[in-house]
């Protein structure tokens, strides 16, 4: 197991838990459903199959919701304090009006893929600040609509999720704006570090949902990192030596966790990033998660395109609603299951309790449409009927 004392460095257990705490004192917070599987299970030949289904999270669709929204809340409580002298600020105090003269000359600025720039656009809708959305041109128009329904600007960036992260750090310097980033680059990881606090809520809420027998093999997507390692670490933390092997997971196209696994540093993907799995498509790894990840991860796996659609609809058929960067863990646990060559390396069999996660939900309902073949409300009515 990974020294707890080097992951302490990283990700602190006080912030973790005063991040958990804030969380859970917001309005509508509730812990997202860890679904059984026994059906899949039973399929793929295995003892048990756990899925944290996050398509709930206040709302908004995805994990995301976690990070960002408590990043603005830091971000805004630290100006605050350094112009009133106020400490401990609370959220409701944020949402109330009472610092509206300083918040509403605030701008919070951020890239993403579509779920971490509405999380971001949320809590600036929330706690009063204006906000400024980046999105790279593969952003889809739907998801780019869900954003911008937060009252946010929009800026459309040439290139890929990596030249979004770039203009938008360019931008907020020049204009003295203030970066909310879920991914660590030279000389900005406080921010990162504590938008994965935030994401270890879904870590604590599983340990608590599993009461009985712990997982003996847990599947987490990649994309930059952060969720991956925040889930990780705080799993180290809770599970110590019981920890599951843990398997990172990857587009083919987007690897940047596989290669630098492979070369032991951060290191680009090798492929152009053009992925299904829209939320898992970055070049770029964050340092802060990467630093974490050389740790705690066990294995990474890379994904075909074509594995997404079946693992969605195979999910649709247990009632849970799935987007394409979410289903990925199943698509890659069947994969594996499918090689015996690579069960046996990850030692996998009959007795393997696996964890899935489970990211987001149907974040783009037309995108949903023609991987599943039908809409999602259509799963949630056939399933409330």
């Amino acid at each position: 197991m990974p020294p707890i004392n080097l992951l302490e460095q990283k990700l602190p257990y006080m912030e973790g838990l005063k991040a958990r705490q804030e969380i859970k004192s917001w309005k509508n917070y509730q812990a997202t459903p860890l679904r059984q599987l026994d059906q899949v299970a039973d399929e793929l030949g295995v003892s048990r199959i756990w899925l944290k289904d996050e398509s709930s999270r206040f709302g908004l669709g995805s994990f995301k919701a976690l990070g960002g929204a408590y990043a603005v809340y830091y971000v805004l409580s630290k100006l605050i304090f350094e112009e009133t002298g106020e400490k401990d600020l609370t959220s409701t105090r944020l949402r109330s009006g009472e610092f509206g003269e300083i918040l509403e000359n605030v701008t919070v600025v951020t890239a993403t893929d579509g779920n971490h720039g509405k999380s971001v656009a949320w809590g600036a809708q929330q706690f009063g600040c204006k906000c400024k959305i980046y999105l790279h041109a593969e952003v889809s128009q739907m998801r780019e609509e869900a954003i911008a329904a937060f009252d946010c600007d929009i800026i459309r960036v040439d290139g890929n999720y990596d030249d979004s992260v770039r203009h938008a750090d360019k931008d907020a310097h020049k204009n003295g704006w203030h970066v909310v980033s879920d991914t660590s680059y030279e000389g900005y990881r406080k921010i990162p570090s504590l938008v994965m606090q935030g994401y270890t809520t879904i870590a604590t809420e599983i340990a608590e949902q599993i009461a009985d027998i712990q997982p003996t093999h847990l599947f987490l997507p990649g994309g930059v990192g952060g969720i991956a390692a925040a889930v990780s670490s705080e799993f180290c933390r809770i599970w110590k030596n019981l920890r599951p092997t843990t398997i990172i997971v990857e587009p083919k196209t987007a690897d940047c966790l596989y290669q630098s696994s492979l070369s032991g540093q951060p290191t680009i993907s090798s492929g152009n990033l053009h992925t299904v799995m829209a939320c898992l498509s970055a070049g770029e790894v964050s340092i802060l998660a990467w630093e974490i990840l050389e740790k705690t991860a066990n294995f990474f796996v890379r994904l075909s395109d074509s594995t997404i659609a079946p693992a969605m609809k195979r999910l649709s058929f247990e009632n849970i609603i799935s987007g394409e960067s979410g289903a990925a863990t199943l698509a890659a646990f069947t994969a594996i299951c499918s090689d015996e060559k690579a069960k046996e390396l990850v030692k996998i069999d009959q007795d393997s309790r696996i964890l899935l996660i489970s990211t987001e939900g149907a974040t783009d309902p037309q995108i949903y449409m023609k991987l599943v073949g039908k809409k999602a409300t259509e799963i949630i009515t056939s399933h409330q009927k």
